[in-house]
């Protein structure tokens, strides 16, 4: 979890791996009248979050012995109706600066649904997870492979 540009996707993608874990990649489950509002650079609110955060939690469910999701779950409100959920659900928050979120989504071009005109807004709605249970903070600035292996080891310690 966390803003556009901590690394959600290529973390995510290593933890599946390493874990032999089922991946879903949360932003291919938004609707289309998400996507194109935020292509049009306008931040979603929590309206349009709802339905998607509902998927997620129906998907999540669906994979009792566990899964690597990626989702930015910016508020408190969107982590707690996840872990509705999926009891005992763990959240890796990759926290990055505002400048290098802007960087990376900047690197991604135009091709991408999410313009680097949207971080300030993912960075105005993050209620940091720090303190709540089931989750872990790692530094996104840290290379992939450090960040995909302290992700593993506290998922499911050796």
């Amino acid at each position: 979890m966390g803003v556009a540009g901590c690394g959600k996707s290529s973390v995510a993608a290593g933890v599946a791996a390493r874990l032999g874990l089922a991946l879903v990649e949360g932003d291919d489950y938004h609707p289309p009248a998400n996507l194109a509002k935020m292509r049009a650079g306008q931040p979603l609110t929590d309206a349009d979050r709802s339905g998607w955060l509902s998927t997620l939690g129906s998907l999540l469910a669906q994979h009792p012995q566990g899964v690597a999701m990626t989702c930015s779950a910016l508020k408190r409100r969107y982590r707690d109706q996840l872990r509705l959920c999926s009891p005992g659900l763990q959240f890796v928050f990759l926290e990055l600066t505002p400048e290098v979120a802007r960087q990376r989504v900047q690197a991604r071009g135009a091709a991408h649904f999410m313009p680097v005109a949207l971080v300030d807004s993912q960075f105005a709605d993050l209620e940091s997870p720090v303190g709540e249970p089931g989750v872990l903070q790692l530094d996104a600035s840290l290379g992939l492979e450090e960040t995909i292996q302290a992700a593993v080891q506290w998922i499911r310690p050796q």
